[in-house]
């Protein structure tokens, strides 16, 4: 269960890494970060309709973060809450 618990931390992590990026990448209205790689308003990557593209892209990203954050925040409470109760199991047996 831990092994799972940890390959989907780091899946959140490069999500996040990828969210990053795609969110840098992306136009702003005075040409921010967009334009440094070299392209004008008129040229892009994927077509004249990219901003569109990505902002659908950066969208769907965002709303897979989110849910990410909330399924390893239960998930981690849960784990923390079941190492607790092992943690007093153990104790109460080293009493008795």
């Amino acid at each position: 269960m831990m092994v799972l618990f940890y390959m989907f931390l780091f899946l959140f992590l490069l999500l996040a890494a990828v969210l990053c990026l795609v969110i840098l990448v992306q136009e702003a209205k005075s040409l921010g970060l967009g334009a440094s790689f070299g392209g004008d308003t008129g040229d892009s990557l994927f077509g004249t309709s990219t901003a569109e593209v990505l902002k659908r892209f950066t969208a769907y990203l965002a709303g897979i973060f989110l849910i990410s954050c909330l399924v390893l925040s239960l998930w981690g409470s849960s784990l923390s809450r079941q190492k607790a109760a092992r943690l007093s199991n153990v104790e109460t047996e080293n009493v008795q």
